[in-house]
């Protein structure tokens, strides 16, 4: 099982911190990855991406330019990467923001409501996760079990009270 996924938004939407939470669950299960984040100027509200590669095989470069997995939290993002994902992938779409629906026929794709979930659950900031979990429930990536012990590892010391907030989004995400 390979998955490489790719997730793309507006920087500040938690993208970087989504892929590294699925990279530190995939640590945490012994699994080959990569963590590959992209920004730059854009990270203040233009693009950036996260790829991020959870395999049980050696990984052979952390370049992911044909997803099999695509999370997308913004329309620039959905039109930038859609027609990159292999025929048979997946994506999620965080419907919220994106008022256009997916134009391929040969992938499956999910439409979440995420920045308007996570603002009903009093976690504005937190869409992120919401996909988060949508993505751990469809794909199965990762196990579900044991994401308190991944989030301790991400979420810094000084912001620890924001683990069940966090715990709570990715459950509304796999819920959904």
């Amino acid at each position: 099982m390979t998955k490489e996924i790719l997730i793309a938004g507006f920087g500040g939407q938690g993208v970087l911190f989504a892929g590294k939470f699925l990279a530190y669950k995939g640590l945490q299960e012994e699994k080959m990855l990569s963590w590959l984040p992209s920004y730059g100027p854009e990270m203040r509200g233009g693009t950036a991406n996260c790829s991020v590669i959870i395999s049980d095989e050696p990984i052979g470069s952390p370049i992911v330019s044909k997803p099999n997995v695509l999370v997308v939290m913004n329309k620039p993002s959905l039109d930038k990467y859609e027609n990159d994902v292999v025929p048979g992938g997946v994506i999620f779409v965080d419907s919220t923001l994106i008022d256009r629906k997916v134009t391929r026929q040969d992938v499956t794709t999910f439409y979440i409501p995420a920045t308007q979930m996570a603002k009903d659950i009093n976690a504005p900031t937190l869409a992120n996760m919401i996909m988060v979990g949508k993505l751990i429930k469809e794909t199965g990536v990762v196990s579900y079990s044991g994401i308190d012990e991944a989030l301790k590892k991400i979420v810094s010391a000084r912001h620890q009270d924001l683990l069940e907030v966090n715990k709570n989004a990715i459950s509304c995400g796999y819920d959904y």
